[in-house]
């Protein structure tokens, strides 16, 4: 029996479905397997999918951070410890993937004044891109939650508070 891949947005595991016996061949417009091949078969894991995304959405001009409150203070902190090894470039990025597609959670601090809808539309296009490009994978949805505004004059506010 032919079976086919999703990746399952209400569970935690990719959930696997019998395809529908139509009792003729599959049609040339229906997505081939870009994985699997006679040679064997090609699979990626979560943290590339990750790692992908969040350099693809940080790509999009607008995007001020990624992640929620909790996670960027403690990213913060983190990038601070002698010996560290940088920036988490998956934090703020949530993935399933299966043997064949991929769907996509990004929490992004925007920029003040940056256009949230059109931010978003070009996020979902550039990380949808990069990831099929990349890993062979379909992408079936990015979502973008938008977690928090940054305002210029808090960064100017910080510096001098420093200071004093």
């Amino acid at each position: 029996m032919t079976q086919t891949q999703t990746a399952s947005r209400t569970g935690t595991t990719a959930e696997t479905t019998p395809a529908p016996r139509t009792g003729t061949q599959v049609s040339a417009a229906a997505p081939q397997n870009r994985l699997a091949t006679e040679e064997g078969k090609i699979s990626v894991a979560e943290g590339v999918v990750q790692k992908i995304a969040g350099i693809a959405c940080r790509e999009v001009s607008g995007v001020h951070a990624m992640g929620s409150g909790g996670t960027r203070a403690f990213g913060a902190l983190r990038e601070r410890i002698p010996g560290s090894t940088g920036p988490n470039v998956a934090q703020g990025v949530g993935v399933e993937v299966g043997e064949t597609q991929a769907a996509v959670d990004l929490d992004i601090v925007v920029e003040y004044g940056v256009g949230i809808a059109d931010l978003g539309h070009g996020i979902q296009r550039n990380v949808k891109q990069s990831i099929e490009r990349m890993t062979g994978l379909e992408v079936v949805e990015v979502n973008v939650n938008v977690d928090d505004v940054h305002l210029p004059e808090s960064d100017e506010a910080r510096s001098e508070a420093r200071v004093s």
